[in-house]
């Protein structure tokens, strides 16, 4: 038995070799200072989907199976609180919900971790 316990090891340790192999990595080429301008100005296009919260409410599937069209969720905040905006999950700012050429808008109150900006006199 301890013939085929070294064995088993033996060839393990072949295996392992095997599948180790040796990569030469190239030099990453550097960039002039003005292309990296052109790289953030991709980022600067892109569009991200924004989320708004203007409540929440916790509902029995007993009484959400109850719900047909015409019924009412009252929510937990009330219509003087500010509205949370979300970005992938994660709340960065809160603000008002308004009309806008008869579609809903948030006007923004508050960007969430942003410092006040400095006043030089």
């Amino acid at each position: 038995m301890a013939e085929t316990t070294e064995a088993v090891e033996e060839q393990t340790e072949q295996d392992q070799q095997a599948q180790a192999q040796s990569v030469e990595l190239s030099q990453a080429p550097e960039e002039n200072p003005s292309a990296q301008g052109s790289s953030l100005d991709i980022l600067l296009d892109m569009e991200v989907p924004v989320t708004v919260a203007i409540g929440k409410i916790e509902v029995p599937v007993q009484q959400l199976l109850q719900f047909s069209p015409g019924s009412v969720l009252q929510l937990d905040k009330s219509v003087d609180e500010p509205a949370d905006l979300y970005l992938k999950g994660v709340k960065f700012a809160t603000g008002h919900i308004v009309i806008v050429e008869d579609k809903f808008a948030v006007r923004i109150n508050e960007i969430i971790g942003a410092e006040p900006p400095v006043i030089n006199n």
